[in-house]
């Protein structure tokens, strides 16, 4: 098949953006197309065949119309695109999520909707809010079509397990049989999603892993999506311990609900912290659902309103047990 050259012309910002630090992300277009990328000046040339140069253009061109719109581009973005492409999308839609048991997974709500374009957006996207709204769900389920499509190499799961006090070596079995019923509606997830079998194919192989927090510390996850779940019962040094495990080419989600914090002093809570110092960074993007998001039994709305009710009231009601003591 012959191969041809073709150039395409670009503005300054979007050719930075194409090229990538030290060339990297037009080292990933080369090598998952067979082509051929100079930037000669004013934009990049492309030597390929055919097929290859269309599909390596239509990268670039998505590229560029990010960086034309001020986006910071990512390594992450890169194979975002990339594997979308490659597997015969007509247009780079990060939010395309996996078809489940159930049938397609989509936005039940506006909140699940913006959620969505966080974790697409951002390299560090915080979901936070009262159970049933979905938020580990489709962080799961985010993770997982970015698993299956190529665009990370590993979906890296982690939560504190302070029910067991951080301490599981009492417990029986392996590490994953240890730390397995803490992830349990991570488990589910993934196994709606991609399918038991297919899930412990990819545990077995290293592509789905899942750890105590306290088992990050020392690590450098790259190339890996990575959920932290019940976020809220972590520390504050927990917290800046975990976030700061992020690699090259990752991303990661922190999901919690600061109204269920198990820790014996709640103001240590790391999620909360980090809500309050990095709402504003670069990169970082902040969603929280409320009570009319969540999308269970009817029951549960209710049920969580009237507890956001109880908190919010100035002067705290005594409980039944100080009552009775009195």
């Amino acid at each position: 098949m012959a191969r041809e050259s073709e150039f395409l012309a670009l503005d300054d910002r979007a050719l930075r953006a194409v090229i990538g630090p030290n060339s990297r992300h037009v080292a990933l277009i080369e090598d998952a197309f067979k082509v051929l990328v100079e930037a000669p000046g004013g934009g990049v040339s492309i030597n390929g065949s055919a097929r290859d140069r269309a599909n390596a253009r239509q990268v670039i061109e998505s590229l560029a119309k990010r960086a034309d719109k001020g986006a910071e581009v990512t390594e992450a973005d890169v194979r975002t695109i990339m594997g979308t492409i490659r597997g015969g999308g007509v247009s780079a839609d990060p939010m395309a999520l996996p078809v489940g048991k159930r049938g397609a997974i989509v936005p039940k709500t506006n909140a699940q909707a913006r959620y969505l374009e966080t974790l697409a957006r951002c390299e560090l996207s915080f979901g936070v809010g009262p159970a049933g709204t979905g938020k580990t769900f489709l962080a799961a389920a985010y993770g997982a079509s970015l698993l299956r499509r190529g665009q990370v190499d590993r979906l890296v799961i982690t939560r504190p397990a302070v029910e067991a006090g951080e301490k599981l070596g009492f417990l029986p079995g392996d590490l994953n049989e240890k730390v397995d019923p803490y992830l349990a509606p991570i488990w589910e997830a993934l196994n709606d999603i991609l399918g038991p079998e297919d899930v412990q194919r990819r545990r077995d192989k290293g592509e789905i892993e899942a750890a105590p927090i306290a088992f990050m510390r020392g690590r450098t996850l790259s190339h890996a999506f990575v959920i932290v779940d019940e976020a809220q019962n972590t520390s504050r040094l927990q917290m800046k311990m975990v976030l700061t495990r992020l690699g090259e080419g990752a991303r990661m989600v922190v999901t919690g609900d600061p109204s269920q914090i198990d820790l014996l002093n709640p103001r240590d809570s790391g999620l909360a912290h980090a809500l309050r110092i990095l709402r504003d960074v670069k990169g970082v993007g902040v969603l929280e659902f409320e009570a009319q998001d969540v999308v269970r039994h009817a029951m549960v709305e209710r049920i969580v309103r009237a507890y956001d009710a109880d908190a919010a009231h100035d002067r705290p009601r005594p409980d039944l047990e100080e009552r009775v003591g009195k």
